[in-house]
């Protein structure tokens, strides 16, 4: 076994030489242009009200139509049902309107 001591200098001088900082340059900072502009208080954020699928709703159950399908330019078919059923829910419509998907294709019935 082998036993090293060593004096409370020779640890510090040690640690010294070991904790030296490596002596890289250091990057330039990038100024920033900005101003400050006092405001009495936050403004509020505003909602949009209702929906663009809204519309779609009140216009399908204006009609006479029973059964339709329905085609949304750009729109997945399962995408519209999506939206449509959470407009029909926060519209509490649930007992009159209802929107299945076959196919990828859309369909509202009364």
């Amino acid at each position: 076994m082998l036993l090293v001591i060593f004096t409370l200098n020779e640890l510090l001088t040690m640690s010294e030489k070991d904790e030296q900082p490596e002596t890289t340059p250091k990057p330039e900072l990038v100024q920033l242009d900005f101003s400050f502009k006092p405001v009495d208080e936050k403004p509020t954020r505003r909602y949009r009200k209702g929906s663009k699928y809204d519309p779609v709703i009140d216009a399908f159950i204006k009609s006479d139509e029973i059964l339709s399908e329905l085609n949304i330019v750009g729109k997945d078919g399962n995408y519209i049902r999506t939206q449509l059923n959470k407009r029909i829910v926060a519209r509490k419509l649930g007992k009159k309107l209802k929107v299945s998907v076959i196919n990828n294709k859309c369909y509202l019935e009364k």
